[in-house]
């Protein structure tokens, strides 16, 4: 809070407004951080900030403003979509990412099998190549169950694609 010879917080500086001391954007932006509040004025307004940490009780004002400032950034970014871009690409992400690990867990139980018929077979080891692998089968209900999780992955994938087309 603002006290004899301290400097307004940042939301009275940018207002141009003498900060009082039962200011109410003080505790939440500091004097060194302008550009915080800079943001969330562009985007929502002083008026608006100041009645919406009126209306919270204390306990909850911080976690307001810390929202209001990363929506508020994310909207200068991406002024279209804002947060919800963000999020949307890192859904994507984790998709893609899902798919991936599916893909290398059927590669590894592949590989696992194909060891296994090797060693039940006792093929010598320089009779092995890579074209020789048998190919795979549904009939395999690991593998059935991860190529069932794969196609899921790509389907939320490309469900949330279809969300902002």
């Amino acid at each position: 809070m603002p006290g004899p010879g301290t400097s307004p917080c940042a939301a009275c500086k940018l207002l141009r407004r003498r900060c009082a001391k039962d200011c109410v954007f003080a505790p939440y932006f500091p004097p060194d951080e302008p550009q915080k509040f800079a943001y969330v004025h562009k985007v929502f307004g002083a008026s608006n900030v100041n009645k919406m940490l009126q209306d919270l009780p204390v306990h909850q004002r911080r976690d307001a403003v810390s929202s209001m400032v990363y929506e508020a950034n994310a909207r200068v970014r991406d002024p279209v979509y804002g947060c919800v871009g963000a999020i949307s690409s890192l859904q994507q992400q984790v998709a893609q990412l899902q798919t991936q690990l599916a893909v290398a867990q059927a590669e590894i139980i592949y590989m696992r099998m194909h060891q296994a018929t090797l060693d039940s077979n006792t093929v010598a080891a320089n009779d092995f190549t890579l074209g020789e692998l048998p190919p795979l089968t549904s009939s395999i209900p690991e593998l059935h169950q991860l190529y069932k999780t794969s196609l899921l992955g790509l389907e939320t994938l490309e469900t949330a694609d279809n969300l902002w087309t």
